[in-house]
C-alpha cells in the first residue's frame, strides 16, 4: 500500500518554494526593522542630542516638550523625506529597467533628473527662489523630458537601447541648458541655483512628505499588479507578447507612473543620483528577478540607502549637513563603472 505522506516531486517543489516565501519575507522585515533602527539613531543624531529610548519616547507623546519640539518639528520630517524619496526613486529606476530591460536605466540617464534641474533654475532666475514656482517649474521640466523621450520612441519605434541613448543625449542638452541659466544669473541667484542641484531632504515639509508617499505607494501598487507583465518583459518582448502583454501599453503606463514618482522627488529634493540605479541592482541580488519579490525589496532598500546616505552626511559635518545628493554620487559613480565593466563581459 502506498504511503500518503510520501513527498511527491511536484510536493516537494512546492514545498521548497513555500520555504524560500518565509526566507524572503524575513529578510524583507529584517531589512524593514534596520530601516527603523537607522530612522531611530539619525533622529538622535545633532546638536541636541537624544537617546534612542527618548527617542522612542518622542514618537509616543512621551518625551520632554523640548525633545518633542527637536523630534517631531526638526529631524523627523527629513528622516521621513530620505524614506519615502528613496522608495520612490528605487521604485522609478526598478521600472525603468525592467520596462526597457536595460540595468542602466534611472531617472538619472534618462534626463528626467536633468529636466529638473533645469526648471528650477530657470524658476530661479526668472521668478526668484519661491518655493512654489521652483517646484512648479522643476515638476514641469522632469515631466517635459519625460514626455520628450516617449514621444521620439513611439514616433520613431525606438528600441530600448535607443531609449537610453536618447535620454543620455537629454540630459546632456538640459545640462547645457543649465549651465546657460547659470552664466545669466546674478551671483545670489547663481548661489540658489547652485545649491538647489545639490539634492538636499532636510528642506522638507509634512505636505510634501504625504505627497511622496502617495505617488510611491500608487507606484508600488502599479507595478505589483503589472508584476505578471513585467515578468514576462524580462525574458524579452517576443516573449512577452507571446504570453499575451500588451508592451506597448505596459511600457507607456509603466513609463509614465516611474517618471511621475521621480519627476515629484526631484521637484522636491533636488537632483538626488543614482539611488534608482543600485537599489534596484542590490534587490535583485537578494531575491532575483521575480518581480513580485523585486518590488517591494526594491522599495525598502531603496529608503535604506538613501537613509544611510543622509545620516553619513549629517554625522560626517556635526554642525550643518552635507547634502545627500552629493553623498549618493560618491556612492553611485563606482557602482555605475562596476555595471559598466561587468557588461562588457
Amino acid at each position: 500500500m502506498k504511503d500518503s505522506r510520501i513527498t511527491t516531486p511536484g510536493g516537494g517543489l512546492a514545498a521548497a518554494y513555500r520555504r524560500q516565501l518565509r526566507q524572503k519575507a524575513l529578510w524583507l522585515a529584517g531589512l524593514t526593522g534596520l530601516t527603523f533602527a537607522v530612522g531611530v539613531f539619525a533622529v538622535g543624531q545633532g546638536a541636541y542630542d537624544l537617546s534612542p529610548f527618548k527617542v522612542l519616547q518622542a514618537l509616543v507623546g512621551r518625551a520632554p516638550e523640548a525633545a518633542d519640539v527637536v523630534v517631531w518639528k526638526i529631524r523627523l520630517p527629513r528622516i521621513l523625506a530620505a524614506v519615502v524619496s528613496g522608495c520612490g526613486l528605487s521604485l522609478a529606476g526598478l521600472g525603468i529597467q525592467t520596462l526597457l530591460k536595460n540595468p542602466l536605466g534611472s531617472p538619472s540617464t534618462l534626463g528626467i533628473s536633468q529636466g529638473a534641474a533645469f526648471g528650477a533654475a530657470l524658476a530661479i532666475v526668472v521668478f526668484g527662489a519661491g518655493v512654489f514656482s521652483v517646484t512648479v517649474f522643476a515638476f514641469a521640466g522632469a515631466m517635459g523630458a519625460t514626455l520628450i523621450i516617449l514621444t521620439l520612441a513611439r514616433l520613431r519605434q525606438l528600441s530600448p537601447e535607443a531609449i537610453i541613448l536618447a535620454g543620455v543625449a537629454l540630459s546632456s542638452l538640459f545640462a547645457s541648458a543649465t549651465i546657460l541659466v547659470q552664466y545669466l544669473a546674478t551671483e545670489t541667484e547663481l548661489a540658489v541655483v547652485v545649491f538647489w542641484t545639490f539634492g538636499d531632504v532636510a528642506r522638507s515639509n509634512w505636505g510634501e512628505i504625504g505627497l511622496v508617499a502617495a505617488v510611491s505607494l500608487m507606484t508600488m501598487v502599479y507595478l505589483l499588479i503589472r508584476r505578471w507583465d513585467l515578468n514576462a518583459l524580462t525574458a524579452g518582448e517576443e516573449a512577452a507578447r507571446g504570453l499575451g502583454t500588451n508592451v506597448a501599453r505596459v511600457r507607456l503606463q509603466g513609463m509614465l507612473a516611474a517618471a511621475l514618482v521621480a519627476a515629484m522627488v526631484t521637484a522636491f529634493h533636488g537632483v538626488i543620483a543614482f539611488v534608482g540605479l543600485i537599489a534596484p541592482h542590490l534587490a535583485r541580488r537578494l531575491v532575483g528577478e521575480e518581480n513580485g519579490l523585486l518590488i517591494p525589496f526594491s522599495a525598502i532598500l531603496g529608503a535604506l540607502l538613501l537613509l544611510l546616505a543622509d545620516t553619513v552626511g549629517r554625522v560626517l559635518i556635526g554642525s550643518g549637513a552635507l547634502p545627500v545628493g552629493v553623498v549618493t554620487s560618491f556612492m553611485g559613480a563606482p557602482m555605475f563603472l562596476f555595471l559598466l565593466v561587468r557588461g562588457r563581459h
